[in-house]
């Protein structure tokens, strides 16, 4: 049970740092069922989004939902009807039939959900919940009140955005989406959003072909760099025919969602100043990506890590009928395990067929250049069975030397990690009974080391007579530092922000 409107006092043990000042604001699926219905898949679930507001060694929690069309909607049906990824909503069968061809025409040219329950991003000064749909939700982070529904049509011409945009020093937001099928052409498409006055000056960066005109690539993130962008098109498509009639057939918009593993996948490299992919033809075998760790620059190569899966078990395995059939007991055996791989891609192509480009001393990653002038980039394994992957944000762009993950031998994650990315050694955390939430990094003001700061993570604990809490680590001995209780039960979420007291 989630608490769906709540404000508590917290207690807490060991000691929070005076200079962590600010509030960590997560979001995911919190409600599964609305009347006599239910939500087919985990990451359906209408937006839950709960907060923890540091202030001078006190801390704060809340916990509401995300009140969006979709919630209202559904809450005033008392069932679900508004459809999600994984859910196919149909009308009730008193509806007459001219409120049935309208929700039939609805899901022809898809009227997508506002339920945004993957992320909170920041453009300008606003703070917003979003998923992956043309739709974000503005929100107040300190109460969580919802409020502007914003879609992104109205400025840019995208029907599915990232829900993992990059922010620059100068407070300027990047991110990216899919144009499907406008004026007879299906794309890629950068935009920036300038600090100020944020949406309204959106900037279209780039635009790249889709290889296939109606099943572009599903991508969850992209990386960048100083001068670059780093784009995967996996060959993780979606079908858009198929979606167009997946409401008549009785199937969920995810069915249309396919691996192709005999395709490749193309990596592409854009340069920021010219605004155009760079002349060289990169490509791997094929993969698939949700989240990219972090990309920079290095002697005429760009270095960029990712979490690749060998498959598309993943999200099968979010199905709520298979989740009660998790054996948490050991190692899932229904998806396989992710792997954290490090790929570099040389900027310059001069040399001879089969031979390896990458000059760089510390990386097993190769890029061969083959005949017809492509390059084949073979990635070096940094570690196994990680996911959710989070750095110090003022890194970003630049060259890395940890990372903090979650465990993911299976979907529910019992510890979390920080990696050193140089000697590829790990510190864990993990305790009984406990399942832990994606690790935010958040810097000391002033740090002059990579390290040095503090993790928070959100931890549910099942053992018995104990509440949950709020887990801080110190970033340098991954020790910990202080637990922060909760009267409440908190919920596994996705992912989550943290923002400074004096943002």
């Amino acid at each position: 049970f989630c608490w769906p409107n709540l404000r508590s006092s917290t207690e807490h043990t060991g000691s929070l740092p005076e200079w962590l000042q600010g509030t960590l604001v997560r979001n995911g699926p919190g409600l599964f069922s609305v009347g006599e219905t239910s939500y087919n898949h985990w990451f359906d679930g209408m937006a839950l989004m709960h907060s923890f507001t540091i202030k001078h060694g006190e801390v704060t929690y809340r916990s509401k939902y995300l009140r969006g069309d979709t919630y209202n909607s559904n809450m005033q049906a008392n069932r679900i009807v508004v459809s999600e990824m994984g859910t196919m909503a149909y009308p009730h069968p008193s509806k007459n039939i001219f409120s049935k061809v309208i929700t039939f025409l609805n899901h022809t040219v898809p009227d997508f959900t506002d339920n945004c329950a993957g992320n909170i991003i920041k453009y300008g000064n606003d703070y917003y919940a979003t998923s992956e749909t043309n739709y974000i939700r503005k929100i107040d982070p300190v109460t969580l009140e919802t409020q502007d529904k914003v879609d992104y049509q109205k400025y840019i011409a995208v029907n599915l955005v990232t829900s993992h945009p990059h922010y620059d020093k100068e407070g300027n937001t990047y991110n990216m989406g899919t144009s499907i099928a406008d004026k007879g052409k299906t794309k890629y498409m950068i935009f920036k959003i300038p600090a100020s006055p944020a949406l309204k000056n959106v900037e279209t960066i780039c635009t790249l072909p889709c290889r296939s005109l109606l099943t572009p690539s599903y991508y969850h993130s992209f990386g960048m760099t100083e001068n670059y962008f780093v784009f995967i098109e996996q060959p993780l498509k979606l079908d858009i025919l198929k979606m167009a009639t997946a409401y008549l057939r009785g199937v969920n918009w995810a069915s249309c969602l396919k691996l192709h593993p005999e395709d490749e996948t193309l990596i592409h490299l854009i340069d920021r100043k010219t605004k155009k992919q760079v002349g060289i033809k990169y490509y791997t075998g094929a993969m698939v990506v949700y989240h990219h760790v972090n990309a920079f620059e290095e002697d005429g190569h760009v270095v960029f890590d990712v979490i690749a899966y060998e498959d598309n078990s993943l999200y099968d395995m979010f199905y709520l009928d298979k989740l009660k059939d998790q054996d948490t007991s050991g190692p899932s055996k229904t998806f396989t395990k992710p792997t954290c791989k490090r790929f570099v891609l040389p900027l310059n192509d001069k040399g001879e067929a089969g031979e390896d480009l990458v000059k760089l001393k510390y990386t097993k990653a190769s890029a061969i250049k083959e005949k017809e002038g492509k390059i084949l980039c073979q990635p070096e394994v940094l570690t196994e069975g990680v996911e959710l992957p989070r750095i110090n944000h003022h890194y970003n762009g630049q060259k890395h030397r940890y990372v903090y993950l979650t465990a993911a031998e299976k979907v529910e994650s019992t510890m979390i990690t920080k990696l050193d990315v140089e000697t590829k050694q790990r510190l864990d955390w993990t305790a009984e009974n406990c399942l832990l939430s994606e690790p935010v990094f958040v810097p000391r003001p002033g740090a002059t080391e990579e390290d040095d700061g503090v993790i928070l993570t959100a931890v549910i604990n099942s053992s018995p007579g104990e509440s949950d809490y709020l887990l801080v680590l110190e970033g340098k001995s991954f020790k910990e530092v202080a637990r922060v209780y909760v009267n409440v039960e908190l919920h596994i979420d996705m992912h989550g922000y943290f923002i400074p007291q004096n943002d």
